[in-house]
């Protein structure tokens, strides 16, 4: 059952920058809380899932090695067979802080290594000690008067020369960005010495990013999708509304029809036909199952089109909407 199982992941990765394999579909951890979690992971390994992607951020990486650690004494896997993301926060950008960060990262999970590590957001925030606040999060002293997240500028170069470290270290065996833009990862390019192998940025049908992706395929750097789905997980946020669900969209329910799949696997198959990386988040287990079962149907060159004319440029991530009113300091990354 384990070898039949990391024959078909194996079959479903696409080939780094570096050589190495990454599984096209990968369960996402963000917004998966305690007592969910680990469960989660674990019943997404044991339905053939073999990357998992979490974050600092997220607050939540005891429970994602608790998951890991399950199956792996289950005899569902070997750590070998799977691919672990994690990523730095923004108050860690500081090259005496990069190790550390990663360090802390890999305790939590409980693990020697990850398989690739990125740095969550060009932005670099003032330096939150572990023992003060973790995950530290976006503001800086919520206990202030006026508590406010605060921009500490780390020149990319600083924080990237860290990042390369932890390859030679061996505490990362690939490293990549998350939220850059094209001009961003242009600068990173003309400098870095170990190569991004990964952009981690938000795409689905309402927002295809056909420019930043011709780029990153043209400088052999593989694309992530995260919120592959849309605006799902932002509702409970406000960061979007219902009407602005895919779920909702005619033209993927007729294509959903046409395939006998769900809307959400017609989404993620737009994505892996790409040859995108994605990484849909639940902790449903019939719909972690089914959100990787898309490797059985294929889209027609007509349906891939219609799907990418649905874009609307509708960005549900941005730090401009929300840093002002959420963090108390408006701040920008993709304009």
């Amino acid at each position: 059952m384990l070898r039949s199982l990391n024959r078909i992941m194996a079959s479903a990765s696409i080939t780094l920058n570096n050589g190495k394999t990454m599984p096209q579909v990968g369960l996402g951890t963000w917004k998966a809380g305690p007592g969910v979690v680990a469960t989660a992971v674990e019943e997404a390994i044991k339905a053939g899932y073999r990357h998992i992607d979490g974050a600092c951020d997220y607050g939540n990486e005891k429970e994602v090695g608790q998951g890991i650690q399950n199956a792996i004494a289950a005899g569902v896997c070997t750590r070998e067979d799977l691919f672990v993301t994690s990523k730095l926060w923004n108050t860690f950008h500081k090259k005496e802080n990069v190790q550390p960060a990663c360090e802390k990262t890999l305790s939590d999970l409980g693990l020697a290594y990850v398989d690739l590590y990125l740095v969550h957001f060009p932005i670099s925030l003032k330096f939150v000690p572990f023992e003060t606040r973790y995950p530290p999060e976006w503001i800086y002293d919520p206990s202030a008067a006026e508590p406010k997240m605060i921009v500490d500028p780390v020149p990319m170069s600083e924080t990237w020369s860290a990042m390369e470290s932890l390859v030679d270290q061996g505490l990362a065996k690939s490293i990549g960005v998350s939220n850059f833009s094209t001009s961003l990862l242009a600068d990173l390019l003309s400098y870095a010495r170990i190569k991004p192998a990964v952009n981690q940025v938000e795409i689905h049908p309402y927002l295809t990013q056909e420019n930043l992706v011709r780029f990153c395929k043209m400088n052999d750097v593989a694309i992530t999708s995260y919120s592959p789905l849309g605006a799902g997980s932002y509702v409970s946020i406000n960061g979007a509304t219902e009407d602005e669900t895919i779920f909702k969209d005619a033209t993927m329910a007729s294509i959903a029809e046409a395939h006998k799949k769900s809307i959400a696997q017609v989404a993620l198959r737009w994505a892996v036909q790409q040859g995108f990386t994605t990484v849909p988040k639940s902790s449903q287990v019939e719909r972690i199952k089914q959100n990787i079962d898309v490797f059985d149907f294929e889209l027609t060159e007509d349906e891939m089109k219609a799907i990418a004319g649905l874009n609307r440029n509708r960005r549900f991530n941005d730090p401009a909407a929300y840093c002002g009113a959420a963090f108390g300091q408006f701040w920008s990354i993709f304009d």
